[in-house]
């Protein structure tokens, strides 16, 4: 039995290795991590939702998902591009967690002595909020919660999609150092 499923899990990660192959896989992360950026904004745009630094932090981690699904989608048949996109994936996701743990703490645990900052911390050579102030400039406190869905607020829903994409980025990686057939013979 155990064979059985040893058999069984090889097959799916030689099938997953195929499909980070594919560009159709890098395009469906990038569609992804595009409709959630979409989403942030008709928040902000429409809905009014003011974004405060930590959103902004989230929506950059975010935009690094969707940068990885572009540069795997480029030439997704070359080991380079694919280790790049991998990589950026993978950084992306698990800084986008962290990042929301940490939001969904401030607002969990608000005190005035343990607050997000009121302007970005970018490096001076990169301004994202001087920019694209419609996308990066945060004008929110980090504290307040001003959505919820299902009794969960926003950034304790990106703790869920980063952890999706995380957990992804793990059985995709791992599928991806997984010997073919051609290499275990």
């Amino acid at each position: 039995m155990l064979l059985f499923f040893v058999i069984l899990g090889i097959f799916v990660l030689t099938i997953l290795k195929a499909i980070s192959k594919q560009r159709w896989s890098w395009l469906l992360l990038a569609a992804s991590a595009l409709s959630l950026e979409l989403s942030a904004l008709y928040f902000q745009h429409v809905m009014q939702l003011e974004p405060c630094v930590m959103c902004v932090y989230e929506r950059l981690a975010m935009l690094g998902i969707l940068l990885a699904g572009l540069i795997g989608a480029s030439s997704p048949n070359n080991v380079f591009i694919r280790l790049s996109a991998f990589l950026l994936w993978g950084i992306s996701a698990v800084w986008g967690i962290l990042l929301a743990i940490k939001h969904t703490d401030y607002q969990l645990h608000p005190s005035p002595f343990f607050t997000c900052d009121f302007f970005p911390n970018f490096p001076a050579w990169a301004p994202l909020h001087e920019w694209l102030p419609w996308l990066f400039n945060p004008t929110g406190d980090c504290s307040d919660i001003v959505w919820q869905f299902l009794g969960y607020s926003m950034p304790q829903w990106l703790i869920v999609s980063f952890s999706l994409y995380t957990l992804l980025f793990i059985i995709f990686a791992i599928s991806a150092v997984l010997k073919t057939k051609k290499q275990l013979f």
